[in-house]
């Protein structure tokens, strides 16, 4: 069994691949992968993750990484829109349930117009491989396979590797090692 910074070796190995970043999988699937770790690890999977994203910044092989922190999408919005402070007294006011359901109608989370699925979508560009982290610092505003239903349907032109601090058995998600999520994933498990 491989240590995890042996599985970091070979998911930048993966990535370096034309094949890979042609984007096809199985059955010319749109290529989404998950990267599942021990979410005790996670300062290490940010440090590794942004070691990548700077390797490749100006790669030779002709692609980019490109890091998006689900967690910053939602916070860089609600500060853009002002309701940051109102979040924080809704929570006081209203509880914190309240909240996760005003964040989610906010960002559109469950809509084909998701403002999360949209900034990835306006800030990807051709010859990139996508990395999503954050998904541990959402929960519970954000659910992993909310984002990936709604991303599927509009990026489709390059790989996606969504870093998943849990389980994933090529079928479920379960986050923290815990927290079930019952939804089936059509998302390859890129290193085991």
């Amino acid at each position: 069994m491989m240590t995890l910074e042996q599985r970091l070796d070979t998911v930048e190995e993966i990535i370096k691949k034309p094949s890979f970043r042609q984007n096809k999988g199985l059955g010319n699937e749109v290529g989404y992968y998950i990267f599942d770790y021990p979410a005790e690890k996670e300062m290490l999977i940010r440090e590794r993750v942004n070691y990548i994203r700077q390797k490749y910044e100006n790669s030779p092989d002709g692609f980019r990484v490109i890091v998006f922190d689900l967690y910053d999408i939602i916070i860089d919005t609600l500060q853009a829109k002002g309701y940051i402070e109102k979040t924080v007294e809704m929570e006081r006011k209203k509880g914190f349930e309240r909240v996760i359901r005003a964040i989610g109608n906010t960002m559109r989370v469950a809509s084909e117009d998701s403002l999360i699925v949209n900034y990835i979508k306006d800030h990807t560009t051709d010859n990139a491989v996508v990395f999503l982290i954050g998904i541990g610092k959402c929960f519970p505003l954000l659910r992993s396979h909310t984002v990936l239903n709604n991303l599927h349907q509009v990026v489709d032109h390059v790989p996606v590797v969504m870093f998943y601090p849990g389980k994933y058995d090529g079928q479920e998600l379960i986050l923290f090692g815990e927290i079930k999520d019952d939804n089936y994933y059509r998302a390859f498990k890129l290193v085991d």
